[in-house]
């Protein structure tokens, strides 16, 4: 039976192999984004359809590219915080849910922790998950 199956695979996997193999290079990396946005236009959220297992094989094949290639290094919750300033354009005395502009340059300057209520502050303030903050 098995060996059925290989033959099978066997006949019809050179069309698919550039699709599913994994991606070793920018242009192969390219490739599978591409056919993961056409997946995801057609496939949608219907975890029914034919294609369905086809997006979440490539899916996994782009998001292991990116963990290897692109991985995001930790940052420190002052550097998270400096982050959320300068994209919302805030200055630190802006902040009064953290303190005042004091409070904030030592959060800031590491001369100062954040504490629990203020951490839940700052995630509800900019949608973010309280674990960057940690």
């Amino acid at each position: 039976m098995m060996n059925n199956t290989v033959h099978a695979i066997a006949k019809n996997w050179q069309p698919l192999a550039p699709l599913l193999s994994v991606p070793y290079t920018e242009e192969d990396y390219n490739h599978r984004v591409e056919l993961l946005n056409q997946l995801i236009d057609e496939v949608g959220e219907n975890e029914q359809h034919p294609l369905a297992s086809l997006l979440d094989t490539v899916g996994i094949l782009v998001a292991n590219y990116e963990q290897e290639h692109y991985a995001i290094p930790e940052a420190s919750p002052q550097e998270v915080l400096a982050y959320l300033l300068a994209e919302h354009q805030l200055t630190q005395s802006q902040l009064p849910e953290v303190g005042s502009q004091g409070v904030v340059s030592e959060i800031l300057s590491g001369k100062r922790q954040l504490n629990k209520r203020q951490i839940q502050a700052l995630a509800t303030r900019f949608g973010v998950s309280p674990e960057v903050f940690f």
